[in-house]
């Protein structure tokens, strides 16, 4: 008789998580700009919610200067408050 195998219908995934780092650290960006929304909705959800930082990989001091940044954009109006389906 053959010996059995093992067969799946899909391959076995390994849990190998990529490291979360900090976009500004690696690209040493020392300053973000309110004035760029593009790159601001970034660290946005689709209802305009700032992203956290366990999602965004952000480090706690980035995280900060990115709030401020989105609020500043808010209060100028080129960044909405709420939206629907904003990406």
């Amino acid at each position: 008789m053959a010996q059995s195998e093992i067969r799946y219908l899909t391959p076995l995934s390994v849990d190998t998580k990529k490291k979360k780092y900090c976009r500004f650290k690696r690209s040493c960006i020392k300053y973000i700009d309110y004035k760029d929304p593009e790159f601001l909705k970034k660290f946005l959800n689709e209802q305009g919610k700032i992203l956290p930082r366990r999602i965004t990989g952000t480090s706690l001091k980035f995280q900060r200067r990115v709030a401020r940044a989105v609020k500043r954009a808010r209060h100028l109006a080129m960044l909405p408050y709420v939206t629907d389906l904003m990406k």
